[in-house]
């Protein structure tokens, strides 16, 4: 495998499937199924999931909500849907554990980094929620934060899209799509990746960042096995 471990970054949008709103089941199993190929071949699997499939802070604020308290209700709705996804990797027999920025004792571990990085190297799978703990700061930031601490290989972030295009593909038809990309193209050519706090971290920390279609049966495991899917960003 050319990934030993890695950070898997899912967007909240992405478990509402077909929904307007929440969490479809089938969409949970089949992320499940996706991620047990890898899981058995060995690959250690930390993963952070964003909420806004049920609160986004950001968007709170602006309907008149304090950025700090809709940013704190984000942090749980990335708790709620790491609980969810928890449930459907045991479903699936996988051992996990959810560690939180935030202390909730009653259904998660505090978030501590020798305690992540003993975990993946028994094989549980590790959710981390609540981003850093902190306001103003997105899912992307905690991923790529995270990823630094366990000494992830890569972050393999999961989309709806195939890759990274110059436009929108789902707005420009004419759009094309890049295999590979250095840092330095994807902020000369304005593309957007992850936020910009995100993504400076990764540069700075030379993390390379993989950008798929989550839904494409089969993805994870072929990117983790070194075949081109996607689009890769590295130094």
């Amino acid at each position: 495998m050319k990934y030993k471990r890695i950070l898997l970054k899912l967007s909240g949008e992405a478990l509402m499937g077909s929904r307007a709103y929440g969490i479809d089941p089938g969409v949970l199993a089949k992320y499940a199924d996706e991620i047990k190929q890898i899981h058995d071949q060995g690959v250690q699997i930390a993963i952070v999931i964003g909420g806004g499939n049920i609160f986004r802070g950001v968007a709170g604020a602006s309907n008149g909500m304090d950025r700090v308290q809709g940013d704190y209700m984000g942090m749980l709705a990335t708790v709620i849907n790491g609980m969810a996804l928890q449930g459907a990797l045991e479903d699936k027999g996988m051992l996990t554990r959810l560690q939180t920025a935030l202390k909730i004792e009653a259904i998660a571990e505090p978030y501590i980094k020798r305690r992540a990085v003993r975990h993946l190297e028994k094989g549980r799978i590790v959710i981390f929620g609540a981003g850093t703990g902190n306001p103003y700061f997105t899912t992307d930031t905690a991923a790529v934060l995270r990823g630094v601490e366990i000494d992830a290989d890569v972050i393999l972030k999961g989309t709806r899209v195939d890759g990274i295009y110059t436009a929108d593909p789902e707005k420009d038809s004419s759009a094309t799509k890049f295999d590979t990309l250095s840092f330095e193209e994807v902020l000369a050519k304005g593309l957007n990746v992850m936020d910009t706090t995100a993504f400076t971290l990764s540069q700075e920390n030379k993390l390379p960042i993989v950008v798929f279609d989550m839904n494409g049966q089969g993805n994870l495991l072929k990117i983790c096995k070194g075949d081109t899917i996607g689009t890769v960003v590295t130094v």
